[in-house]
Formats: C-alpha cells, structure tokens, sequence
C-alpha cells in the first residue's frame, strides 16, 4: 500500500483523484459504486464498515468536503492540501478505518459571538481528513435512517428546507391549532448523553465496527488554545457528522410527540408543538418536558420554552399573521433588525474590509 502514482491508477488513486478535480467520475464495478437510491436496497449490515471506506464513496466524500471548503483543523491542514495528502495516504487510511485502526483528531474549538453579548457559540472544527471520513460515514447512514425519521422533521436533511417547515406551520394554524409551544434545548451539542445516543444508533446500525467508530469520534477531543479537553458529553458541532447524529437522537423525541397524537414541526433543535388551547398547550409542556429530560437525557431551557398564541412566536426567523382566514408568514422584525446592524456594520466607514470582500462578508 504505497505511494499511489501514475503507473498504479485506482479509483481512489491519482486517477481517480485528478477525476474528482474535474468533477468526473471514475468507471468502476457495480459492487465499488453505491448511489444513494441503491444503497437502501443493498446494504447488509455486517459490511458497513467496507462500504463506508469504499474508494468510491470515500472519493465523493472528498469532493463534498472539498466543495464545501472551510478551516483547517488542529492539523493546519487546508482544504487545497487535500489532494497531495490523499495522492500520498489513501490507501493507508483505508486500511487503517477497516481495520479499526482510524483515531480522528481532536477538533479545534473556535468561539463565535452571539447577537446576546457576552454569550458566545462554540464550535468545533474537525480536520480536513476527518472531515472526509465523516462525510463517507453520513453518506452510507443517511439511507438506513432517512426512512425511519419523522415526516414533521426539516432540519439537515435531503430535499427539505426551512421554508419547508414554515409551510407545515401555517398549515397547523390554518387546522386550528393555534396555540404554540416553543420548545428551547439548551446547549443540545454539548449536553447529549454519548451513551444514550450510542444506543439509539445501536437499534438501527448492527454493525459495531462502525458504532465503535463513531463513538471515536464522539470521544476524540477538542483542542482550546493549546489544551486538550475530554469529550465525554455532549458532541462537536461543525463537522458533517453532527447534525445527522442530531437528528437520529431528536428522532426518539419526534416519534413521542407523535405516539402523543401532537402537532409538531421539528428544524434541528428548533422544535414547535400545536395546541388548539392554551391548556392543552401548557399541559404539553410539562409532559414533554419530563420525556426530554427524562428519556433523552436532554436540557430544557425553561426561560427560552414558551407558551404563546402563534401570532406571538418566531420560528427560523419568521412570524406569523392571519390575512384573510388564512395564516400567513413574514420576515420577523426582530430579524429586520439584525440585518440592518450587519449591514450598518459591514458598511461603515470606519470598516477597513475591501469593496471586493463586503459582499462575501454579508453570508
């Protein structure tokens, strides 16, 4: 397994790398390439672990990673290096993920402000390498999960938009349920239960060469400053991993709510459940208050939850009016506000950002 170089081409090789710059794709047997329309009908579990480190999808999870750009991780390693590095080690980091070998880095923690001040969110930034074999890992578990999550979840998931998930709240309104609970998970990236998320995977993933590896993962560490931290709660956000296993533990809290009979639309942690009564409203909260933090092993925010007629609420910044009998939704003013102090910000003159890069600057 050396180096890779012209005379010795493979799919995952220099030929099929120089493809992936071009945007091409490589020919390769039907049992090397696996479409994501295939792979529900093909998978057997006691293999996963070989089609996640397939060079074929490990090739495609290097074209999204590479797409999708970013920092570098706590290896310094950029998004442009990745090609060399690959040229180099493809082979030998196979090998090392089928053999169960692979230990991912730490993640790099970065602080970002929020609009409160003085509050700030953390966030993790994997490497470049991790990044790709998360990336071939949520590629080979989105089909095995995509079936079983809930119609009433939006957040990260294939073909669904947040707009979507508007849609779905004004059709709840406009049946008559009125009345909101405006449910607040506090901290949900650095408060989940390694354990109980392990074992909601377990049900569905039987392979547990690929469980030990996403629990690596889980416990690989992050780096603040020059000091590593333990990872035993909670997980990084800002690889690709994180919001598909956010959504396969908060799937346990969807299929309550609709075991329940409720009315509810989920967009990652942003969770709002439908009541025809401010009763019935309020007696939610506390039911399902006691599951979350009870079952799941989750926080509530109860100083952010909040009961409310939907005229009162924001969802993915948006509020909702009636016009007409009908329901109806608007950029919320709280949102109206935010953008014009970002763009008062980027637009100062005082602001020594280049004309060139505002318009970058403003996404």
């Amino acid at each position: 397994m050396g180096a890779i170089n012209d005379s010795q081409p493979t799919s995952w090789g220099l030929q099929g790398m120089v493809l992936a710059e071009q945007g091409r794709q490589l020919e390769a047997s039907s049992t090397q390439r696996i479409t994501p329309a295939e792979s529900a009908n093909m998978y057997c579990p006691t293999d996963l672990l070989e089609r996640i480190a397939d060079k074929d999808n490990m090739r495609h999870a290097y074209r999204k990673v590479k797409a999708n750009k970013g920092a570098a991780g706590v290896d310094k390693m950029s998004v442009s290096e990745m090609y060399d590095y690959f040229k180099d080690h493809s082979d030998e980091l196979i090998k090392q993920i089928k053999e169960g070998e692979y230990a991912p880095s730490p993640v790099l923690r970065v602080e970002i402000p929020k609009k409160e001040k003085g509050k700030v969110r953390k966030l993790g930034i994997p490497t470049v390498v991790d990044r790709v074999v998360q990336q071939a890992i949520v590629a080979q578990l989105t089909p095995l999960f995509e079936p079983k999550f809930s119609d009433s979840s939006y957040g990260f998931r294939p073909k669904r938009s947040a707009h979507d998930a508007l849609y779905a709240c004004k059709r709840h309104i406009d049946a008559g349920y009125v009345w909101v609970v405006d449910m607040d998970l506090e901290k949900l990236f650095d408060t989940v239960c390694q354990s109980k998320l392990i074992q909601v995977i377990s049900e569905t993933v039987t392979d547990g060469r690929v469980v030990s590896l996403i629990h690596k993962y889980l416990n690989a560490g992050v780096m603040v400053g020059e000091k590593l931290e333990e990872t035993k709660v909670g997980m990084p956000q800002g690889g690709p991993l994180s919001p598909l296993l956010s959504n396969i533990l908060l799937n346990e809290l969807d299929r309550e709510l609709e075991r329940r009979g409720h009315k509810f639309v989920r967009y990652a942690d942003d969770c709002m459940i439908f009541c025809k009564s401010k009763r019935a409203a309020e007696r939610t909260c506390k039911s399902i208050t006691r599951f979350i933090e009870g079952k799941l092993f989750l926080k509530v925010n109860h100083e952010k939850t909040s009961i409310a007629y939907f005229n009162q609420v924001k969802y993915l910044g948006y509020a909702f009016y009636r016009h007409k009998g009908k329901c109806r939704f608007r950029v919320h003013p709280k949102s109206i506000v935010a953008m014009k102090e970002r763009i008062r910000e980027l637009t100062a003159r005082s602001n020594a950002m280049s004309n060139e890069y505002r318009p970058k600057a403003v996404t």
